[in-house]
């Protein structure tokens, strides 16, 4: 049986953590059927930058991992990689963690990669296409499960 922990106080104590996410927010970077994700707390949030996962609280009480976006004034302005709707502002003491890598297939990744951050950097600047580029994909994987569903099936190779 899966451990459950309180999340915020490992991370406050400098503890390294490892989640699987919930939900598609952070699909296609972050797949929830494989990947799991690294996190470290921060001492303060002037080590964020754009382009950085971070775990924050909301108001009402559910924690969330998402992107920055932009970093203004008034606070963090986050999205996840699946929506075009910025959330904010979000101060800097609801962020409680800061993702430092992934594992993918068994696989540690680190975020620091220069390709990694690369692939971040014009995600967050494809913003505004991204319902155009993610419904056309969504679509061709359908068809190309559906073929290879086909082709493995008895019933449709008489």
């Amino acid at each position: 049986m899966e451990q459950i922990y309180e999340i915020e106080p490992l991370l406050k104590a400098g503890v390294c953590i490892q989640i699987h996410p919930q939900g598609y927010s952070m699909y296609p970077f972050i797949d929830p059927r494989r990947d799991e994700v690294v996190l470290a707390g921060i001492e303060d949030g002037s080590a964020l930058r754009r382009g950085d996962v971070v775990l924050y609280r909301r108001e009402n009480g559910m924690l969330v991992l998402h992107r920055i976006y932009k970093i203004g004034q008034d606070g963090l302005y986050l999205l996840g990689d699946h929506q075009t709707a910025i959330e904010g502002p979000v101060r800097r003491e609801q962020v409680k963690g800061k993702m430092t890598g992934m594992v993918r297939d068994g696989r540690y990744m680190d975020v620091g990669n220069p390709g990694y951050r690369m692939l971040s950097v014009v995600w967050l600047w494809l913003r505004p296409a991204r319902r155009a580029i993610m419904v056309p994909a969504a679509r061709l994987r359908r068809m190309v499960r559906f073929a290879l569903f086909r082709r493995n099936n008895k019933r449709y190779n008489k």
